[in-house]
């Protein structure tokens, strides 16, 4: 058995609400979880409750991605990437991956995606997390 399932079902019986996370993650394990590295990211987490996933996308532009979110999963990929006409020809040597991709992030529950943009081949996708009212700290009158 896999070490890390082993852990999480260690972690059910005492905890409450979880287990959508943790069968996602017993999901990416029995898939042979190994993620792929490209294309290349960063995940920022800015102040408290903010966070951005920089995508590094040389030789994309906006029009050829797209940026999907649904069921806590956040999905970038690439659209169909055919050449101009003639222009393979007149290159000789393709050092600038454009091949096709497709990168998911698992988003919590209470993290909201509010925006993307696309800037000098690098990809932002901002979010933010909520905290409602019934999860902040409070103090409990004792009677």
């Amino acid at each position: 058995m896999n070490k890390a399932l082993s852990i999480f079902n260690q972690l059910r019986p005492v905890t409450v609400g979880f287990d959508n996370i943790f069968d996602h993650f017993e999901r990416m394990f029995d898939n042979d979880f190994s993620p792929s590295t490209y294309p290349f990211y960063d995940i920022v987490k800015k102040g408290d409750n903010r966070y951005d996933v920089e995508v590094a996308l040389a030789g994309f532009n906006k029009d050829s991605i797209t940026c999907e979110y649904a069921d806590g999963l956040l999905t970038i990929t690439s659209k169909d990437l055919k050449h101009a006409k003639g222009e393979e020809e007149d290159i000789l040597h393709r050092g600038i991956s454009r091949r096709y991709f497709s990168k998911s992030f698992t988003i919590s529950d209470d993290v909201e995606v509010k925006g993307a943009t696309f800037k000098d081949g690098l990809l932002k996708v901002s979010m933010e997390k909520i905290v409602p009212e019934s999860k902040k700290p409070k103090t409990i009158t004792i009677k």
